[in-house]
Formats: C-alpha cells, structure tokens, sequence
C-alpha cells in the first residue's frame, strides 16, 4: 500500500489497476498509486502489498519513447552539464573521464567478447522475431528491462555499472533500455538531437550506454557525436520534418556551429557512453547490413524523474536513500 510516510509533501490521487508480470502461471491486475506531490507534478508508484507473494517482476503501463512536449515544457528541469567528478576512476582511464568531461562523450569500450555478443545478437534475433509477429517495427523494444531478463541482466551488468559509476558516483539508477534497430536500406535516420530534451528528469545527470549488438559505421547508419556540445545546455530545436525519415521527432539545426562531428564507429561487444546533453544524430542506413544497438540509460540516484518514469528504475550501484525509484526485480521471461 501507498505508504505515506515516504512521501510527505504528496497526496494520493487516485489508484489504478495495470497488468503485472509476476512469476506465476496467473496474470491479475496490479494495483498503482497515482501520487500528486503539492506542486502539482505526478508520479505513479507500484502497490507492492497486491502483488502475488510479493514478487514485483516488470510493471506496466508503457512509457512514451517520445513524451508529450507540452508536459515536459511544464516542469521545472535543470538541464546544465554536469562533469565526472572522479579523481580516480575505477574502470576508465583517467583519460576517458577528461574526455567525458571535455567532449561530452567516451569510446570505444570493450564490454562483451565476440562469443558473448553473437549469442546476445541470436537472443535479439529471436526477440526481434517475435515483436515484427506482435504487430511492432525494429524500433520499438523500449523499457525493454521491465519486460524480458536478458535486457536486464546486460543493463544491471557490473563491467557496464562500473564504468557508469566512474561517471555519475557512486549511487546509480539503470532506467531505461531501448533497441534502436536500423535494418539494412530501411531509409530512417536519427536527427540532430539532445537525448536530455526528451527525458523528464532532473538535475541533468544521465547518460546513455550504447552497446553495439552489430558492427556500426558510417555506411550502415552508426552515431555521430558533435563534441563538447554538452557545454551549450539545452539547445533550441524544431519538431522533425517528414521528409527527414527521423526516428525521433526532434531537429537541432546548424550543429557544428556547437562543435566538431565525431564518428561512433563501433565493433560488436564494444560500447560508448554519452552525455544526456550531448547533441548526436545518425544517418540511414543505406547498406545491406543491419546496424542493431541497445541504449541503455543511466541517472544518479539524486536525480527525479517525473511522469512515472521512476517507476522503471532500478537501483544497481549504491542506494537510494530517498526510495524515489521503483526498483522493479528481474522479469522471469527472457
């Protein structure tokens, strides 16, 4: 039950039944609070007391890839840059943190050897299959960790958390996992956007580790960096023409009036990691090879998270002293 106690600037809303994924052969609703904080923002949060033996899984309902522009313009968000602040550095170099720090990004980073990144790709072959067969597209396996073990288990993976932790400190929330899927001539690319401008968070202390499933490069559409752009903070776009075949729905123009392209040419297994601020983009794919890569998304725990989007998050360095993030446990199906 909503335990008022842990959020005593809120008041309860209304509650509202959502399926629940739970490791047993039934499926019942699961009952969510809708929390209304007194300065009006929203938060649904996961009544655990009617869960079945208690075993929390993958919670629905979905999120927006891209949320609604209007509510996100309504909140109060501090989108300014903020610098690693580790002097020594665990898993990255010295060097990779100043270049995080510098130019808003760090790669390569090797993460899975070739034998476990072609059996990775065989698992997203697989869950590819079976999202075209569900009526999705190559795009849209998003909070992907709330739905299938194997997604969590690559974002809550300790070689990716320590890397993350070296950024962001030493309490660390995974929230966010989604397969950007190019298939080969499909003709979509990705404009010049800044991934924090989509986000409901705040203060801007996020990244994204993008894992290449398949080799990426300049020929199949791989990303492209505009370095040290996250020191302009958040930049002045337009909504996505049609005629950009854009993933997204966002467009920042003139970008190299921020800063230099860098190329995110990655093998399979290997990752980078950028900044939330750091405005990025890519090309279709034009080639008859499939450009496959997972973002998996990462905040500190002092970072809030509006429009429910807590929910999703799971504590995997450190704690959350707070309890903000929902904390969801593994999902029994792969």
């Amino acid at each position: 039950m909503f335990d008022s106690s842990a959020h005593r600037d809120a008041e309860l809303y209304c509650r509202v039944p959502c399926v629940l994924d739970v490791e047993s052969t039934h499926r019942r609703p699961q009952m969510w609070w809708i929390i209304r904080s007194k300065s009006g923002t929203m938060t649904c949060w996961p009544d655990k007391s009617n869960s079945i033996d208690g075993r929390l899984v993958a919670t629905q309902p979905d999120f927006q890839i891209t949320p609604d522009q209007e509510h996100l313009q309504a909140q109060a968000r501090d989108l300014r840059f903020h610098p690693a602040v580790a002097v020594e550095p665990k898993s990255l170099t010295v060097t990779q943190v100043e270049s995080y720090n510098t130019d808003g990004y760090t790669k390569p980073i090797d993460v899975y050897s070739n034998d476990e990144i072609t059996d990775l790709r065989n698992y997203f072959d697989q869950l590819l299959e079976q999202t075209v067969a569900a009526g999705g597209n190559s795009y849209s396996i998003s909070t992907a960790h709330m739905k299938h073990g194997r997604v969590y288990d690559m974002l809550t993976n300790s070689r990716i958390v320590d890397c993350v932790a070296d950024i962001l400190g030493n309490d660390v929330i995974a929230w966010g996992s989604h397969f950007f899927c190019k298939m080969p001539g499909d003709g979509k690319a990705v404009a010049w956007h800044q991934d924090a401008s989509y986000w409901p968070l705040s203060p801007s202390r996020a990244i994204t580790v993008w894992l290449a499933i398949d080799d990426a490069d300049l020929e199949n559409g791989c990303m492209k960096f505009i370095a040290g752009s996250q020191h302009s903070g958040h930049l002045t776009y337009r909504q996505s023409d049609p005629e950009e075949h854009s993933v997204l729905d966002q467009t920042v123009d003139s970008p190299e009036q921020y800063g230099h392209i860098v190329v995110d040419d990655l093998k399979a297994g290997q990752a980078s990691i950028h900044n939330d601020l750091l405005l990025h983009g890519s090309e279709s794919n034009n080639s008859t090879r499939r450009r496959c890569g997972l973002t998996l998304r990462y905040a500190a725990a002092e970072v809030r998270a509006e429009m429910g989007w807590n929910a999703k998050g799971v504590v995997v360095r450190g704690t959350d002293t707070t309890g903000h993030w929902g904390n969801p446990s593994r999902p029994a199906q792969d």
